[in-house]
């Protein structure tokens, strides 16, 4: 039997193999703990970020009604204290101080009256902050959901069920639409119903990216928000907003994912521009599913709090464009509800025709797609 020629590839010692293997779990064991490290550091700075800013809004909150108090003892007199802070605020550090906000500080202290430390400017120190957030320990967030239970004995239990099981704002806001509190009082078994109500579910965890970037918290630092976490929907959205500004000097950009808060529920917009030949707004939302009826429910409800809210009298209506796209298909279709007959057809006219659109999306998307899975 022939001799088999003998591996020539030189063989590491056997120490050597071991220090390898022990730097790589070393080199393991410390990426972790820096991970964890900086997860930890996160919450925290969305912790005290949240505790200043809910101790402030209270602060703002008991002001208010001082100054309610020292006035008319009528409803539109403090209708209008709001109204001029509002304007003053809002020229003055930006968004965060619209009239619903303020009002919401305003119920925010009538419903937590117990603080007996008030702010100033010179009381501002971080044991002072940290003091406070005892007092309200859960984020801002959470009071405003807090805030839309009108019965304080319900308030309380939902205050108290969110500390004990540390709810994110999504679980709260599940427990409160469900009628949790009202669930326990009819069972004959609270106790296992309180237990079941502490587990969460996986979608309504929150990460400490999503605390930061909680539109409450944008607001109060007054930072933008532009940033989409899926690559091809903001790589979409992109590619549809040059081909628009590409098609000739009418669309003129405004915005990319722009907020908007109707109630205590937040929304984005995927792309705002003014068409200056119709003199009017064009919101477009982009799909990556199916369109759905939802959808057109969502974008008529998006033109009319832009027809209310962003619309100068001088324009006209906005127009919205929800632009759906999935595997082998895409869908355009533009919101004209509520335009006059003569109206909508000049719109019609002047808008980039739907099929040119759709056909776009769907090309762009099969490129986009063809690079994510095979970047070289």
């Amino acid at each position: 039997m022939p001799k088999q020629p003998e591996d020539s590839t030189p063989q590491k010692p056997v120490a050597d193999q071991l220090e390898i293997i022990a730097t790589v779990d070393t080199y393991t064991t410390v990426l972790s703990a820096v991970v964890e490290l900086m997860e930890a550091a996160r919450h925290a700075t969305a912790r005290s970020i949240n505790a200043i800013m809910t101790a402030t809004y209270w602060e703002i909150g008991r002001r208010i009604v001082e100054l309610e108090q020292r006035g008319e003892s009528r409803a539109e007199y403090g209708k209008q204290i709001i109204e001029r802070l509002a304007k003053d605020l809002g020229d003055r550090f930006g968004r965060g101080f619209q009239k619903t906000n303020l009002f919401q500080m305003r119920a925010f202290y009538l419903a937590y009256p117990y603080l007996e430390q008030a702010l100033s400017p010179e009381a501002l120190s971080p044991e002072i902050f940290q003091t406070l957030s005892g007092k309200f320990p859960l984020p801002w967030s959470h009071y405003v959901k807090l805030l839309s239970v009108k019965s304080p004995e319900a308030r309380n239990f939902y205050e108290t069920e969110a500390l004990r099981g540390g709810w994110s704002v999504r679980q709260l806001s599940r427990q409160i639409s469900t009628q949790y509190y009202e669930r326990i009082l009819l069972s004959r078994n609270k106790a296992a119903m309180l237990e079941q109500g502490i587990q969460s579910r996986p979608e309504e965890a929150v990460t400490p990216k999503e605390e930061l970037k909680d539109p409450f918290v944008l607001e109060f630092l007054d930072l933008k928000d532009e940033y989409s976490e899926n690559d091809l929907e903001e790589a979409l959205i992109r590619h549809i907003e040059s081909f628009l500004l590409e098609l000739g000097g009418d669309f003129t950009f405004v915005g990319r994912q722009r907020r908007l808060r109707i109630g205590d529920q937040w929304f984005r917009v995927d792309l705002l521009f003014f068409h200056r030949r119709l003199r009017c707004l064009v919101i477009i939302d982009l799909k990556l599913g199916e369109f759905t009826y939802a959808d057109a429910g969502q974008m008529h409800m998006y033109l009319n709090y832009a027809r209310e809210h962003w619309t100068y009298p001088s324009e006209n209506p906005p127009v919205g464009l929800v632009l759906c796209n999935r595997k082998n298909e895409a869908v355009a279709h533009y919101a004209l509800e509520g335009l006059s007959h003569i109206l909508a057809a000049e719109y019609q006219t002047a808008l980039p025709d739907e099929k040119l659109l759709a056909a776009e999306l769907e090309r762009t998307r099969k490129v986009l797609e063809s690079r994510l899975t095979d970047p070289n």
